[in-house]
């Protein structure tokens, strides 16, 4: 399901903005002065959409509406009194949040079909345990300040007990005592079908969920350098294909002589491969191994052909059996490469003095002219940034996700800036997702004012 327009009226009690979404061209853009609410917006549509209803509760607004591709909206307002009033401290916002619950509609048109509150957990419904302790150790990032208070790294957020137990409560094991919400099945179905990622401007540091088996306390945990992880877990996708990549050759290698067997005694002609187009067809699979190759998913070996015995160079049906099988292997491998290949692409013609190729057990591998290996970590922040940005499109997206990006420019150089949109616009042709970008770098824009960028307005220009 896709997003069609955003509205948010009076947010920090000043702004209304709307954002009607790109759909054709998957990019939208939101472009305006610090404290005009970009960042705000795609914290809203995150915890709509990712059950993070803290960060609804903790920004401003009168209402939030979200339409949607079939013709509904999902409507958030917010019970209580004294909506409009801006936030001036943590005691304040927390208070606030403790108040005040969310009341979140679905319409079409202007008929209401469904409807729920979305209250917080008081800390009183928790069963006696050690669940403070608990939240530092399966928790990374959140270090506790106070009895009753907590700062989460990643956000540099202060959180209160009932804050911190509304957003982290499910990474807390059973055995913990955490009380269960009732949820809305209608609102959690839009959630399964309304994909939506946040990727924020703290993009250096990632959060890693700690084993749920853990026990003992050891302190709270450090935070994963991002390069590292999408290291990691690229290399973990890899093996992951080469471990089906070896079921699938283990099955057709099995059945081969009975399929053969099949071939032979089939009628001269029937689903056989010409000649030529043996030849063809065997050329092409060589220059895909090797294509696979060069991505890092297969070996090289000193002999590159495919080996096809010489009694069998003119035996069509036999051959015709080998190259369908060898299609049907290495297809394992055309969507993973694909998306490597066009990372590399993006990384090698940005990156000065240094080039990445890909290791199936290391990930990411870099090495300067003279061979030297450079580790993802020792890259700058703007190369770290840019490559953390487009692994995470490319390997860690969903298709028809809508994913939202924070200040993109972020350490990047002016001519990164003006080539990133393009880049994004490949990206999204492959993988098939819709980008919400925020920023407040014209260089980001680039060329497509016009088409893709919506300006937030001030109060004054919003009555002209």
């Amino acid at each position: 399901m896709r997003i069609q327009k955003l509205r948010v009226e009076r947010l920090f009690g000043i702004f209304d903005h709307e954002i009607p979404m790109h759909v054709n061209e998957r990019v939208t853009i939101i472009h305006g002065p610090n404290g005009f609410g970009k960042t705000s917006i795609l914290k809203m549509v995150n915890g709509l959409f990712n059950a993070r209803y803290s960060e609804l509760r903790s920004i401003p607004f009168n209402e939030f509406r979200v339409e949607l591709e079939d013709g509904r909206s999902i409507v958030v307002t917010k019970s209580g009194a004294d909506q409009n009033r801006l936030l001036r401290g943590p005691e304040d916002r927390r208070k606030r949040a403790r108040d005040r619950h969310l009341v979140v509609r679905l319409l079409r048109g202007s008929k209401e079909l469904e409807k729920t509150e979305l209250g917080t957990v008081p800390s009183e419904e928790w069963e006696p345990g050690h669940f403070h302790m608990a939240f530092e150790q399966f928790v990374p990032g959140l270090i506790r300040e106070g009895p009753a208070t907590w700062t989460y790294i990643p956000t540099h957020e202060e959180l209160d007990l009932e804050e911190v137990m509304e957003r982290f409560a499910d990474l807390l094991p059973p055995s913990i005592g955490r009380p269960e919400r009732k949820k809305a099945e209608w609102l959690r179905d839009i959630q399964r079908s309304v994909k939506v990622r946040l990727i924020e401007s703290e993009r250096l540091r990632r959060v890693v969920k700690p084993p749920r088996r853990a026990r003992e306390y050891e302190g709270p945990p450090a935070l994963e350098p991002s390069v590292a992880v999408h290291s990691g877990d690229l290399a973990k996708a890899i093996q992951n294909k080469l471990a089906e990549y070896a079921a699938v050759s283990q099955s057709l290698d099995r059945t081969f002589p009975v399929r053969l067997v099949e071939k032979m005694q089939a009628r001269l002609g029937e689903n056989q491969l010409a000649s030529t187009e043996l030849r063809s067809k065997l050329d092409q699979l060589e220059a895909k191994r090797a294509r696979l190759q060069e991505a890092g998913l297969l070996d090289k070996q000193q002999d590159p052909r495919f080996q096809v015995p010489e009694e069998l160079q003119e035996t069509q049906r036999v051959l015709t059996v080998y190259v369908r099988d060898v299609e049907q292997k290495l297809s394992v491998f055309d969507d993973i490469a694909t998306k490597i290949d066009l990372l590399k692409e993006i990384v090698n013609t940005r990156f000065s003095f240094k080039r990445m190729a890909i290791d199936k057990d290391k990930g990411f591998v870099f090495n300067t002219p003279d061979g030297q290996p450079l580790l993802p970590t020792h890259l700058s922040s703007g190369e770290q940034h840019m490559l953390v940005l487009f692994s995470e499109l490319l390997f860690r997206v969903e298709p028809n996700s809508l994913i939202m990006i924070d200040e993109p420019e972020i350490s990047l150089h002016v001519t990164w800036q003006q080539q990133f949109l393009r880049d994004v616009q490949r990206v999204t042709e492959l993988a098939s997702f819709d980008v919400l970008i925020a920023t407040h770098s014209p260089q980001i824009i680039h060329d497509r004012w016009d088409d893709l960028t919506v300006e937030l307005q001030s109060p004054i220009e919003q009555t002209v």
